[in-house]
């Protein structure tokens, strides 16, 4: 098999513009130069990768497994400039994690300051994204880690649990809900919410089964921060859904109720994933190791 990067390169812009001559302008190749390595490739592996019609092309079976494997490939190469590029500039390796917002805000924090402090020649971005996104851009190899929800994860994405992310109600010691211990969410119907700003991935899985519930929820105050959201309960503004570790904690120093979430959607395992734990870079590895013994 004969190929190069240029040609992978190029057979993923052919894929997404579901276009040879759209391919070839988003890899700044010309037209002929870039259906004779189309036509090399499938030489190559010895199978159609494109069904040519009137309208542009679209995938065979064949091509959708290796535009998986081109767009990992592609994927792992841009890692490894980056990284050779940081240590040539004197500069540190790097991790991208990508978090769903519970992680960023309850549970990364700490681990992650242990590890950035035991490894100085390391940095770690971390990036906010819902966890179906997160599983997406994990299994689809555009990203190496990632902090999620574990319900949003297919099958072929590897993953070990973190800890337990339950949803709870807070709510005024006075308002309507005082004394409850348990609630379902369908009875938040007609209240007034403090809730997190709605780029927020929390907000938007907890928007999604308030639709789901025919619940219109009426935000009073909208903040990034889970302090400052029970603090506006505790004031009376409105009720919130919040981690249950950050409910607890707040509860200990704030006038507020929590309540226990009784639908399914509120509990959630939260795990570490990757498509494949052996395959990441080794800054990661080293993450990915010291989260494990963060777990135990």
């Amino acid at each position: 098999m004969r190929f190069d990067l240029v040609d992978l390169r190029l057979f993923i812009a052919v894929a997404d513009a579901h276009s040879i001559t759209g391919g070839a302008d988003r890899a700044h190749l010309a037209l002929a130069s870039a259906s004779a390595r189309i036509k090399g490739l499938e030489d190559s592996f010895g199978v159609p990768l494109f069904k040519r019609g009137r309208r542009g092309v679209a995938l065979t079976t064949a091509g959708e497994s290796l535009l998986d494997h081109a767009r990992i490939i592609m994927h792992n190469v841009e890692t490894m400039q980056g990284e050779m590029v940081r240590f040539a500039s004197g500069l540190r390796a790097n991790v991208e994690l990508l978090a769903n917002t519970v992680g960023l805000a309850e549970h990364l924090p700490r681990a992650l300051a242990a590890f950035l402090r035991d490894h100085p020649d390391i940095s770690v971005d971390v990036e906010e994204r819902e966890s179906t996104d997160i599983a997406a851009a994990i299994a689809a190899g555009s990203a190496d880690l990632g902090f999620a929800a574990e319900h949003a994860l297919p099958d072929n994405v590897e993953r070990f649990v973190f800890g337990e992310d339950r949803l709870t109600l807070v709510a005024g010691r006075r308002g309507p809900f005082a004394g409850r211990r348990q609630i379902d969410f369908v009875e938040t119907a007609g209240q007034d919410f403090v809730g997190l700003t709605q780029a927020t991935a929390l907000q938007v899985h907890i928007g999604k089964h308030a639709a789901r519930l025919g619940i219109r929820q009426h935000f009073r105050a909208r903040l990034r921060d889970f302090d400052a959201i029970c603090q506006m309960v505790a004031a009376g503004v409105g009720i919130a859904v919040v981690p249950e570790a950050a409910a607890r904690r707040c509860a200990r120093t704030m006038p507020i109720s929590v309540m226990t979430l009784r639908d399914g959607w509120a509990n959630r395992r939260l795990v570490i994933c990757a498509r494949s734990f052996k395959a990441l870079p080794r800054p990661a590895k080293l993450l990915v190791d010291h989260l494990r013994k963060a777990v135990g």
